[in-house]
């Protein structure tokens, strides 16, 4: 893929609410480097089928994502963080106008949400990421790694995906295609993941119900080539009389149905007649030889001589032997019975069903869930509340965590700026929290409110590593935000990306 530069002074916000609420850093224009991941409808919607065929297979398939192959005795604690500019934020959506409330709850967000994406290998992963505020509510928040292919000397990923509140294969508020995504040059040429992070602006969420059955006539159920079933109900023979009628005949929605029925009965009863039924040689035996139903008890059983090959394929009641000649027989067993014969007619309608994916707009990603607030030069050593949908194992092979529902730790970020040069990390924010491969992209939300599920991001998860050479994670990272950071916020929140469904 082709990096595109966006010139200086270019791509910011300069009108209305959201402008006001950016203002403050206007520097590092030159640092925005953008990638289309979906540039079409018609590209999106081929990601989209990707993701959602088959009852949403390829999202169950996806495994979390885990770049955090690290030395540790190499990670090394630096001094504190200068900040480039003065502090800014952009405040959550709904929260243009502020408002108090206090409470002691702690809710989990409904902005976050499972990243997914392939890999130029052909693997499907995972990360966690966040609605955040923007002008069109169509931006996403999460790690410039689970956006940027770093085994693929940085190419953008394919058919990337955010699915809030994604549970079990379920999407309970819409799929939304990526579109563009921007990050830092320094991230998107030279891999520093001292700008780990990347927005990316997605198209309006694709919901609906897949396999959904839809009743047809019989001639449309016939001539469709897909998946398809029928549903038979029992009906009065008076209803069935009305369909007949209704429809000059018997039809393919209304039939009948007659069983022959053999009731027992003695000898005597009028109306019985005698039948010979053929048995297993154990119920032959273990028959009375006296009267059967009042009548003296009959017997009968012939041999007959048949092939090898008939000999091997017989699956019926009667005994299979090889004589002492080494013939194939087959001996039947029969016994006498006097029963009453009868004819029982039911009556049944038959719906027909065609299985199709219905699909349909959702709207945009911030109306339908909020979006978190965005801050920069934001000071260390500050209370955050980060989420994510841990999944990996810890280096010793321990697994704590399923991935199926999100997780949140609570704390302060240290003040000491956190050197990894692994990955050509100077300064990350740190903070003790235990988690796993998969909680990589999740926001690190200041000023959180429970009651309001809002916040202000401040960073997203990069590293997960162990600090103290145990074989756990003990601390996760995050690049600092900056002024430069900023500045790619901006343009990624001004940038609009449009609908797949009219």
């Amino acid at each position: 893929m082709k990096r595109i530069l966006l010139p200086a002074g270019g791509a910011v916000l300069a009108t209305g609410l959201l402008a006001a609420g950016l203002a403050g850093s206007a520097q590092a224009q030159g640092d925005i480097a953008t990638d289309p991941l979906a540039k079409t409808a018609a590209q999106a919607a081929e990601v989209l089928n990707f993701w959602t065929k088959s009852d949403n297979a390829a999202l169950k398939q996806a495994v979390a994502f885990n770049p955090d192959s690290l030395e540790v005795e190499k990670i090394k604690r630096g001094g504190g963080y200068s900040a480039d500019t003065k502090p800014g934020s952009a405040v959550p959506i709904g929260e243009e106008k502020k408002k108090t409330v206090k409470t002691q709850n702690v809710n989990l967000p409904k902005t976050i949400g499972k990243v997914f994406f392939e890999t130029r290998d052909g693997k499907l992963y995972w990360c966690s990421g966040t609605s955040v505020q923007s002008q069109y509510r169509n931006l996403v928040a999460t790690a410039g790694h689970c956006v940027y292919d770093i085994a693929a000397n940085g190419e953008v990923v394919s058919k990337w995906v955010f699915v809030p509140g994604y549970y079990q294969g379920k999407a309970p508020w819409g799929v939304y295609v990526g579109k563009q995504a921007f990050t830092h040059y320094d991230f998107d040429v030279y891999e520093d993941f001292d700008r780990d992070y990347a927005f990316v602006t997605v198209y309006d969420g694709i919901g609906g119900v897949l396999n959904q059955p839809k009743k047809v006539t019989k001639a449309e159920y016939d001539a469709y080539q897909g998946e398809k079933f029928t549903k038979d109900f029992a009906i009065t023979e008076a209803e069935y009389k009305k369909c007949k009628d209704l429809n000059g005949g018997e039809t393919p929605d209304c039939w009948a149905k007659a069983t022959k029925i053999e009731d027992l009965a003695g000898p005597d009863h009028p109306d019985s007649v005698k039948v010979l039924k053929e048995v297993p040689v154990e119920a032959y035996n273990a028959a009375p030889s006296g009267q059967v139903n009042g009548a003296k008890a009959y017997r009968a059983t012939y041999t007959e001589y048949v092939t090898e090959s008939e000999y091997k394929a017989y699956t019926g009641p009667g005994y299979r032997k090889i004589d002492s000649k080494g013939n194939f027989t087959i001996t039947h067993y029969f016994l006498k019975y006097w029963v009453k014969k009868s004819v029982k007619v039911e009556y049944f309608r038959t719906e027909f069903y065609t299985v199709v994916h219905a699909v349909k707009s959702n709207g945009r990603l911030g109306d339908n869930v909020g979006g978190q607030g965005v801050a920069w030069n934001q000071p260390t050593g500050t209370y955050v509340r980060t989420f994510g949908y841990p999944f990996g194992p810890h280096p010793d092979g321990n697994k704590p965590y399923t991935g199926v529902t999100p997780k949140w730790c609570y704390g302060k970020t240290e003040k000491h700026v956190l050197k990894v040069p692994a990955r050509k990390v100077e300064e990350h924010q740190s903070f003790r929290c235990a988690v796993t491969a998969g909680y990589d992209g999740g926001p690190w939300l200041a000023k959180y409110s429970n009651a309001k599920r809002l916040g202000y991001v401040q960073g997203v998860t990069s590293l997960i590593v162990d600090t103290d050479g145990n074989n756990r994670y003990d601390h996760i990272t995050s690049p600092i935000f900056d002024g430069e950071t900023a500045a790619i916020y901006k343009a990624a929140a001004a940038s609009w990306s449009g609908k797949l469904i009219p």
